[in-house]
Formats: structure tokens, C-alpha cells, sequence
């Protein structure tokens, strides 16, 4: 039996159009556009009708960076594949591609395998991996190629964490070596991890315990330094780089001046690196501790320089590097001790309306908007056109989102599985009204619809912005 939606009357938003046309999907997939109030729009006959007038007609969201139920310093991220897609879906992301992680000593399949268990029937949106690589030696590069081949196609290292995630220069180089053969490409999680350990020792030795020294230790200039280390590696390897989650101005400055000289290098931020700062960090009695990430909060006058490298396109990508943990028991652990307070924020709920915000106070455009949430995620990780457009033959992967709605951002209305919000009190113009993913309504006029198991697990191609 197939299945008709046609969605009529809205404005459709994608990274390179605007056009007020309706759009008919069939089995899963978008069959076609047609101007709104032309014969041959008029012409279709669908099972169901959505009427998206007044309403913005927008790919569902790609968030390339979420970490659901990590292990992370004696606990697990709050938010599990089944309660962090459903809270995507309500924030309008259809997709995410989450990081499966290989444990020292311990090969890249069974990482991989680990996470498939975890995912696999729990998901309300579709899902991908990447693959973090802890431990590289022959093994692990061999087992590289083959990953790439069944479609995870991209590779997350750190030069942070020693003792867990940390990889040294010779590793990282032997990595993107053969990245550059197979190609896959690298995610850096680029701070230096092994002088901001020796900061944070000292800090603690001096009684500096508070969450606001976890961004006074991991500077600024260890980001940068980091950048541009991870950015020559690359280049003595001939192979391409994707940096996580930037902070600094400092670092950005990097990317540019790469950039520049025409290497592939590309560069992602996050709401929370646009929105909050080390004020929040900052906030009295142990509050600051919801506010720990890593790369961490930086002062508010890095903000502008993070918007103007996505209006030039020295960042291409706002990913939400959602990482729950709750403040009560959770980043509690951190008390008397900043760095054993668990690093990471909730936000894959927030992404897509933080944007719009943007969109609304005259930061980016519309289709600026799609673009580094949407559209070039998917290229970047070899999803595209399949997911991040409205165009026939996508998948119907759609948001309607209401451009007008207002909203105020908290944990009492969220729904992502963790006590607070890093947004709390925040006033939001734009809101998800009805969200389809692969042609089903998942939030149906602000009531989930959607199940658990009906996202699938989605191979990836290679990133599609490489010769």
C-alpha cells in the first residue's frame, strides 16, 4: 500500500531556495514540488493533508554530534538513544549521528557493535555513527578501511583526555594517513590535553576548585594551538580535517588562514559557544557546573567572532555535542573539584529554535540557517540529498515550523532526560509545530506521534565537499 501526505501552502527553506510551493510525499520520499495554487499542485490527492500557511516547509535537522548514554568519568550521559531522539524530534532534528567508542585495548568493532546494541530498535529519528578511535595501531588502521566501506566514514580523535581518549601526535598522523587512502575523514577534538592537565593540577594545588576554573585551565590558546597542530598533521598526511566543537576566536583564526590556503579543512560550532559564555560558568554557589563542557564556555566577545566565521563560512557547521548529565548526582560528582564535574550540556532540543533566534535578531539568514544545521552536515557526513533538503527523491525527513510562535526555553517543558536547561528562562520567537521523518509524523501539531524503532540505522557516504 503506498502512502500520500501533500503539505500545502507554506514556505519552503532550504539552504540554497525559497519558494512558496506544496510538496507531495509518497512512501517515504518527497515525489515532487509544485507552487502553491498551480493546477498541478492542485491536482494531487494525498491521504493526508497538512496546511502549512503562514508556516516556514524546512529539511528536518542533521545534528552530526551527540553522544547518547556515553560513559564519561564514572557515569553515563542522562539522555538514552530512545529518550535523546525523541527530544531531537520535538527540537525538529530528524537525524543525528551519534559516536561509538573503542576502548583501549579493544578493536573497533566491538565499539561499533556496542553501540549498534544500544541503538538499534530504541530510536525515534535516524541514526548514524562515527567512530571514535582510543587506541590506533595496525589493527585498528586495518579495521578503518573496512568501517569506511560499510558506511562509517568518519573518525573522532582527541588530543584532550589523557588516560581515556587521547591519541598522540605519531597516532593522530598514522590515523589521517590513512584517512587520506580510505577516505574517511577526521574529527579533532583539538585542545592540548596534556598541558592543560598540568594547569589543572596546579589550580587544584592553589584551592581553585570552582566550576569557573574548568574554562580558566583549558585555555583559549591551548584550543588554538591545538588547531593548528591537528591542521598540519593533516596537511603533512594530505588528508582532510573536521574540528569539533570551537570556542575561540583564536582557534577560528586558524581555520580561516587554512582555509585560505585552499586545505580541506572545515570547522564546527555549537549553540552554546554562541549563546552562553563564562558568565554561566561563573554563576554563584555550584550552578556554574551545568555550564561545564569541553572545549569549555569562553567570554562573551568570542561570540562575534564565531557568527561572522559562519557568515564567511570559516565554520560551516552548528552541531549540539549533546552530552546530558544531571545536575543533581551527576555533575554534582564535582563538588570541591572542577574537573571531576562530567563534561557535556543538553541541546539537542534546543538547536534548530536557538538558530531561528539568530535568524530573527539579523545574525544569518534563513537559508544560512538550513545550511549549518541542515544541509551541509548531511554533505559533510555523506548523507546528502538523501537527508538535508526538500527536493524530490529526499528523504521526507520535513519540519513545519512556525516563524511567529513564542516560546521560553526550560526544563519544565523539555524533553530531553535531565533536570535543567542551559537555556533556562530564555524567550525564543519560532517554534516546531509538526515534524515528519521518512514521511511520518513524529510530532504531530505539538503532540509526539512517533515510536521508538522507527529509526533506522542510516551508512553514510564519504564527505561530499572532497575531490
Amino acid at each position: 500500500m503506498s502512502s500520500r501526505t501533500v503539505i500545502r501552502n507554506g514556505l519552503v527553506v532550504t539552504a540554497s531556495d525559497e519558494i512558496h510551493a506544496d510538496v507531495l510525499i509518497e512512501d517515504g520520499r518527497i515525489a515532487a514540488l509544485a507552487a502553491s495554487g498551480t493546477p498541478a499542485a492542485e491536482a494531487w490527492t494525498a491521504e493526508r493533508s497538512i496546511d502549512a500557511t503562514g508556516k516556514y516547509v524546512i529539511p528536518g535537522g542533521v545534528d552530526v554530534h551527540t553522544h547518547m548514554e556515553l560513559p564519561f568519568g564514572g557515569t553515563f550521559a542522562s539522555d538514552t538513544f530512545e529518550t535523546g531522539t525523541r527530544a531531537a524530534a520535538w527540537g525538529g532534528t530528524t537525524t543525528i549521528v551519534d559516536f561509538a567508542v573503542q576502548s583501549v585495548g579493544h578493536t573497533l568493532r566491538e565499539g561499533l557493535d556496542a553501540w549498534h546494541a544500544k541503538a538499534e530498535g530504541n530510536c525515534a529519528i535516524d541514526y548514524g555513527f562515527h567512530m571514535i578511535v582510543s587506541d590506533v595501531n595496525e589493527e585498528t588502521l586495518k579495521e578503518m578501511d573496512l568501517l569506511v566501506e560499510e558506511g562509517v566514514t568518519s573518525f573522532k580523535q582527541f588530543m584532550a583526555y589523557p588516560g581515556v581518549f587521547y591519541s598522540d601526535d605519531g597516532q593522530i598522523l598514522r590515523a589521517m594517513q590513512r584517512s587520506a587512502d580510505n577516505g574517511g575523514l577526521i574529527m579533532m577534538h583539538a585542545e592540548n590535553g596534556i598541558a592543560i592537565d598540568v594547569l589543572v593540577e596546579q589550580a587544584l594545588a592553589r584551592g581553585e576548585t570552582d566550576p569557573r576554573y574548568h574554562g580558566e585551565v583549558r585555555k583559549a590558546l591551548l584550543e588554538a594551538e591545538a588547531t593548528h597542530r591537528a591542521i598540519r598533521l593533516a596537511q603533512v598526511a594530505g588528508a582532510p580535517l573536521y574540528v569539533v566543537h570551537v570556542s575561540a576566536m583564536e582557534a577560528v583564526a586558524e581555520l580561516a588562514r587554512a582555509r585560505d590556503e585552499g586545505l580541506n579543512v572545515f570547522g564546527e560550532t555549537c549553540p552554546q559557544y554562541l549563546f552562553l559564555s563564562t558568565d554561566n560558568l561563573a554563576e554563584p554557589g555550584f550552578e556554574g557546573a551545568k555550564y561545564v563542557c569541553s572545549t569549555p564556555l569562553r567570554p562573551r566577545e568570542h561570540q562575534a567572532k564565531l557568527w561572522q566565521g559562519l557568515r564567511t563560512n570559516d565554520l560551516q557547521v552548528v552541531s549540539t555535542d549533546h552530552c546530558p548529565f544531571c545536575f543533581v548526582g551527576q555533575k554534582e560528582l564535582g563538588r570541591g573539584d572542577f574537573s571531576k564535574i562530567p563534561n557535556g550540556l543538553p541541546g539537542v532540543e534546543n538547536r534548530m529554535d536557538l538558530l531561528h533566534q539568530a535568524v530573527v535578531d539579523g545574525r544569518i539568514s534563513r537559508r544560512r540557517w538550513i545550511e549549518i544545521a541542515c544541509a551541509t552536515p548531511a554533505r559533510m557526513f555523506g548523507m546528502y540529498p538523501k537527508k538535508g533538503t526538500v527536493a524530490p527523491g529526499a528523504d521526507a525527513d520535513i519540519v513545519v515550523y512556525d516563524p511567529h510562535a513564542e516560546q521560553i526555553v526550560s526544563a519544565e517543558t523539555h524533553h530531553m532526560n535531565v533536570d535543567y536547561s542551559a537555556y533556562e528562562g530564555r524567550r525564543i520567537t519560532g517554534r516546531v509545530e509538526t515534524v515528519l521523518s521518512r514521511g511520518e509524523p513524529v510530532i504531530t501539531e505539538r503532540e509526539f506521534t512517533g515510536r521508538a524503532g522507527h529509526g533506522v540505522y542510516t551508512p553514510r557516504s564519504t564527505c561530499q565537499y572532497l575531490n
